[in-house]
Formats: structure tokens, sequence, C-alpha cells
């Protein structure tokens, strides 16, 4: 797939914990203190460690909680990957916009994985679960964001729980 950047892109149905990628992108909450779907996964596989890395994140840059649109790294405990980067998606609404902070939790995720020098990275379609985002409107947003965003790394991956988000995302990077 083409992209803006000098990127692969990879589409694959799977679970996010398994890969094995520099980064692996959580769809956290504002605590940063696990919960469920995506983010509950990735602090269960891989231990404490992250909910450390994540409690120091409280601590420091983000007493309040990580915003929506925002990212930041922690190590990635027991996963195979290096780092763990925690993204908070917005929850969808029909009445406001907010497909801008949706866009922007790719862009700044890769961001922070490019100033890590990480290789690779993988992404999980950030607030289509709890968070009720449409997963073809989310897949449309992530294609638009990864393809236009300033910083890049070589090897993007998006690990899909089920087959209609696997679908979904093949649409929107479709050349």
């Amino acid at each position: 797939m083409a992209t803006d950047n000098p990127t692969d892109i990879t589409l694959l149905r799977g679970d996010i914990t398994e890969q094995h990628v520099d980064a692996v992108v959580n769809a956290a909450n504002s605590s940063l203190m696990g919960g469920g779907g995506v983010d509950g996964a990735i602090h269960r596989a891989g231990g404490p460690t992250i909910l450390e890395g994540c409690r120091a994140l409280r601590s420091s840059e983000f007493p309040e909680g990580l915003p929506a649109g925002r990212a930041a790294a922690t190590t990635a405990g027991d996963l195979p990957a290096r780092w763990v980067i925690h993204t908070v998606g917005p929850v969808y609404s029909k009445e406001e916009d907010r497909s801008g902070l949706l866009a922007s939790c790719f862009t700044e995720s890769l961001r922070i994985a490019h100033g890590l020098g990480a290789g690779s990275i993988a992404f999980p379609a950030i607030s289509t679960g709890v968070y009720r985002w449409p997963v073809e409107d989310a897949a449309r947003i992530a294609a638009q964001a990864v393809r236009t965003a300033p910083e890049s790394v070589p090897d993007i991956r998006f690990v899909l729980f089920s087959d209609r988000a696997l679908a979904a995302f093949e649409e929107a990077f479709a050349p």
C-alpha cells in the first residue's frame, strides 16, 4: 500500500499483545491505570511493570490523567515489544466532531515511536470498543492520519480483533 511516508503498512487479524514490534499502542483510558478491552489485555499480558510506568507518568507529566488525543510511552514489561505507547481515544459523539482527536491518537503515537527510535509499531482500532466509534469511520481516520503524519516509522501494523474491523481497515487502506 502506498503512503505519503516511506512505511510498510500491514493489516491483520490477531492479538496485539502477541506482536513482536518495538512499540505496541494501547487504547488506554485517561487514568492510565488499566481497564477493559485492549487496555486490560495489554496490562494483563505485560505485567505490573507497565502499571508502574503508568503510575510514574501520572506522578510527573500527567497528574490529571492523559488527555484524549495525546500519547505517552512506558516499558512493555513482559510483552514481546520494547515500549507501550498509551493513547486515549475520544468517545464517539454524533453531536460533536471529535475526529481530529482520534487522528491525533495515531499521529502522536507515531511521533512518540519515532522519537524513541522505534522501527515498528502495532496499533489497535482505537475508540471502536467501549468508546463506540463506528469502525468504518475510525479506519478511514486512521488511514488518513498515518498516511499524512509528519513523523513515522518503517513498519506500521494494525492488529484488529475482529473480521469486521479487518475488513473496514482493508477498505480504508485500499489504493
